[in-house]
């Protein structure tokens, strides 16, 4: 079983390294990527707990990407976590999601909800490659009382169009693209169906995207088949996953939930570079 798409608590994952593995071990995984958003530092932790339960273990990373006013997802795969020119650009990323979280709150603020800043954002804070965003403004706003769950905060607040949204600020997909590239990666575009945005992915392609996420927990078949045939027309790989968060707002109960075919991960492992 091969899932190539899930989340510790380095960006916005409920589970620490080792308790993610455990699941993942739990569930039949074998082969088990981690990808944190604008951060690698959970990787270590990772790798070294699938070395201990027999889990092959792939480096990966979700880096956010804006292509008008929308968030594009790019997968990252088999890089080298400690290059300097990635790392660099993964740092900035960050210090840009801390100034997106500032900036939500300053509008709940206005709103006549007052949240404590400092206190969201202290992990970030005090270890600067965690990666913040938008559920830790959500688990406080549960936490203070102020809606019921995670799912109502952003309906209620910071999903794109409600009254305390932020736009993102990020580097354009080609830049993405070659970021991981230039870290001898593989690079994929995450959750097509929440692009919204198919004729773009023909365009990615000629700019070096190398694969579609075509398995995911929020495509049904026909998305798959989709994405699929997708691929092969534009000669690209495939990856897939389930997108494991860890909570039941976000992703399913548990890893492997969706799986990559082997033949598939053997292709896209087929055009990692260096």
């Amino acid at each position: 079983m091969i899932d190539l798409h899930t989340h510790t608590t380095a960006s916005d994952g409920y589970h620490a390294p080792a308790a993610l593995v455990a699941r993942a071990k739990s569930a039949g995984v074998t082969v088990l990527a981690v990808t944190d958003h604008d951060t690698v530092s959970g990787c270590a932790a990772t790798a070294a707990a699938c070395a201990a339960t027999g889990i092959e273990f792939v480096p990966g990373i979700e880096i956010t990407a804006v292509l008008e006013d929308t968030d594009i997802h790019v997968l990252g795969y088999f890089f080298d976590v400690t290059s300097p020119g990635l790392l660099s650009f993964l740092a900035e990323q960050r210090r840009q999601r801390i100034d997106r979280v500032r900036q939500m709150i300053d509008r709940l603020a206005a709103l006549g909800v007052a949240l404590d800043a400092d206190a969201i954002l202290r992990p970030a804070m005090d270890d600067s490659t965690k990666s913040a965003g938008r559920p830790w403004i959500a688990q406080q706003l549960v936490a203070g009382g102020h809606v019921a769950t995670v799912n109502e905060a952003f309906d209620r607040w910071l999903d794109r169009g409600k009254p305390a949204f932020v736009a993102r600020l990020g580097a354009p997909p080609a830049e993405v693209v070659a970021r991981i590239h230039d870290a001898g990666g593989v690079a994929s575009l995450a959750h097509p169906i929440l692009v919204r945005h198919d004729e773009w992915i023909a365009g990615f392609g000629a700019s070096g995207l190398d694969a579609i996420e075509a398995y995911h927990s929020r495509h049904d078949s026909a998305a798959t088949a989709r994405y699929l045939a997708m691929a092969r027309a534009l000669d690209m790989a495939v990856s897939g996953g389930s997108d494991f968060h860890g909570h039941e707002s976000h992703g399913p109960a548990n890893p492997g939930a969706v799986e990559l075919p082997r033949a598939a991960y053997d292709e896209l492992a087929r055009r990692r570079r260096g």
